[in-house]
């Protein structure tokens, strides 16, 4: 009967002993100490620090991979994020501490003290010592604004080149400077932080700004598609968050295709269209972009099949197709060949082996208008868009197929069907003609009660 009893109280111990463990374990705290600012109130980064007690195991270092690989320990052994689980023993050079996710060895299993009893030198209570390098902005941010602003931290951001971007709410602004300076502290990459200002510049699309934290340098680096932009955030347009937009339009096109972006910004289609091998007439009413625009075609090393220009959209859409027909660029050339290889071919020519070379590329396969705040309205521009050369020799020949037409659009409808039929109605009006060969392609959604779409169409040869 005893020995019932004893039996029975060492299952109790240990089955005690294991959910204690698992409570210890799941608890371990490393979330920073609270400080709620009011507005108006410094920061002080040296007062977040935690120290976490833990159960510190001295091993030989040569035993370190054996032992907190072995199944009595392993479970046991610290993981708290970005924090070593073996350290170097301050007392002696060839010893290591193994750091446990308890406090005290009676918190562990029966099997586990044992263990440590049999292969480790001695156990101690060790402390892991945190402070602000530890945790993210989010968890400082989280610790140190009001508990009533609702989402708790405004962690949400854009990052081009070494400046990042913030849209603050209202309710943020007291402690904006506070928001740049963790934000910055805590991506190494950062040199200036932003806040965006009500004011927009409407014309050119860019917003006024003020620096938050940092350097005022807004003369960036971005890449995108395999290529390098460079220009002046403060007076230009950029948006981080549409290169999948960017992509899947390039992807869209041929090598030979001959591109008009009406609002091409600083060329984040332009330049990998043109360095797919496409020629493309470039234009921004903004002089800063189309100046950034021709930089960043050189600097990618695709000048020559870029041409800028800095106009209003609708003069644009006229004037291009009559610079293309007239203008031409160059057919596309494939790879550079060897002297050799050119005479070859200049042979096999003479003797009808070949096809001759392609002629100048004077069609427009694709007008870009990615302008969604109004570019359904310049749709306007393309009624008689044709009529300067459609009396040119060869004209039906080259144009037997109309332009593609990709108009970026905001919609508040929401549901697909009824976003669809709004974004049709408005470029039909527009237009003044029904649209023909129509894709929709959802971009993605920029506020609650508005999403961005992508409006695909062939342009009918009837209003050209």
């Amino acid at each position: 009967m005893i020995g019932r009893r004893s039996c029975f109280s060492r299952i109790c111990h240990s089955i005690l002993t294991r959910a204690r463990f698992v409570q210890m374990a799941a608890t371990i705290d490393t979330s920073p100490p609270i400080f709620r600012l009011t507005p108006g109130s410094s920061f002080d980064p040296s007062v977040f620090t935690r120290s976490i007690p833990v159960l510190a195991a001295r091993i030989p270092a040569a035993k370190t991979t054996t032992l907190t690989k072995q199944n009595p320990l392993k479970r046991f052994v610290l993981d708290i994020p970005r924090i070593r689980s073996v350290v170097s023993d301050p007392e002696d050079p060839n010893k290591r501490l193994v750091l446990l996710r308890v406090p005290h060895k009676y918190d562990l299993p029966q099997e586990a003290q044992e263990f440590l009893d049999a292969e480790t030198e001695k156990v101690f209570l060790h402390y892991v010592e945190l402070d602000y390098s530890y945790w993210t902005a989010d968890d400082i941010l989280q610790a140190i604004l009001p508990e009533d602003l609702g989402d708790g931290s405004p962690s949400s951001f854009t990052i081009t080149g070494h400046l990042a971007h913030f849209n603050l709410r209202e309710e943020y602004l007291p402690y904006k400077h506070i928001i740049g300076k963790i934000v910055l502290d805590k991506n190494k990459g950062l040199r200036t932080v932003v806040n965006k200002l009500d004011n927009i510049d409407n014309e050119f699309r860019f917003f006024k700004m003020e620096v938050l934290a940092g350097e005022p340098d807004f003369v960036v680096e971005a890449h995108e598609s395999g290529c390098r932009f460079k220009f002046d955030f403060s007076q230009v347009y950029w948006n981080s968050r549409l290169h999948s937009e960017h992509e899947r339009l390039v992807t869209m096109f041929n090598p030979s295709d001959v591109i008009a972006d009406v609002f091409a910004g600083v060329g984040p289609f332009v330049v990998p269209a043109a360095k797919k091998g496409c020629a493309v007439f470039g234009n921004d009413l903004n002089p800063n972009s189309a100046k950034y625009m021709t930089q960043n075609a050189e600097e990618n090393k695709v000048g020559n099949r870029v041409r800028v220009s800095c106009q209003d959209g609708r003069q644009f859409i006229k004037q291009v197709v009559y610079e293309a027909w007239h203008n031409p660029f160059p057919a596309l050339v494939g790879p550079v060949k060897s002297h050799k290889q050119a005479e070859r071919d200049d042979r096999k020519r003479r003797n009808h082996k070949l096809p001759d070379p392609s002629p100048p590329r004077r069609r427009i396969d694709h007008f870009v208008m990615n302008l969604p705040g109004t570019a359904l309205e310049f749709l306007d521009a393309f009624r008689g868009s044709f009529a300067s050369i459609r009396d040119e020799v060869g004209f039906g020949e080259v144009y037997n197929v109309m332009p593609m037409i990709h108009c970026h659009c905001f919609t508040r409808e929401l549901e697909r069907l009824r976003a669809e039929t709004d974004i049709r109605e408005r470029a039909e009006n527009a237009l003044g003609h029904g649209l023909e060969d129509v894709k929709y392609h959802f971009v993605r959604k920029v506020a609650p009660n508005k999403d961005m779409y992508c409006l695909s169409f062939r342009l009918p040869s009837s209003i050209t």
